[in-house]
């Protein structure tokens, strides 16, 4: 049984303020995530070790976006999303 048979996943986006390394201009970005919602009872089939499992599991957003491209018309450089951040706990 895979982990994501836990969850109930519903797409999700969350404005940033990121600024450009190459022209250094601040802009507001849309961020997509991955909500994913813990389901209300396990998944059928389930072993003892996949209970305790779910037992334990959370729910949890995942960024979907690993690049953004730079809103200035000179520019229009392509850079990675500068966080470490790509799961946070709910």
């Amino acid at each position: 049984m895979d982990e994501r048979d836990f969850y109930t996943e519903t797409p999700e986006t969350k404005q940033a303020t990121y600024i450009c390394p190459k022209c250094r201009q601040a802009s507001e970005f849309q961020i997509r995530w991955l909500r994913r919602t813990k389901k209300k009872g396990i998944p059928p089939g389930a072993t003892d070790l996949e209970k305790v499992k779910f037992a334990k599991a959370t729910d949890y957003l995942v960024r979907v976006d690993i690049q953004i491209t730079c809103p200035n018309p000179r520019c229009r450089k392509r850079f990675d999303i500068p966080s470490d951040q790509t799961v946070v706990l709910i």
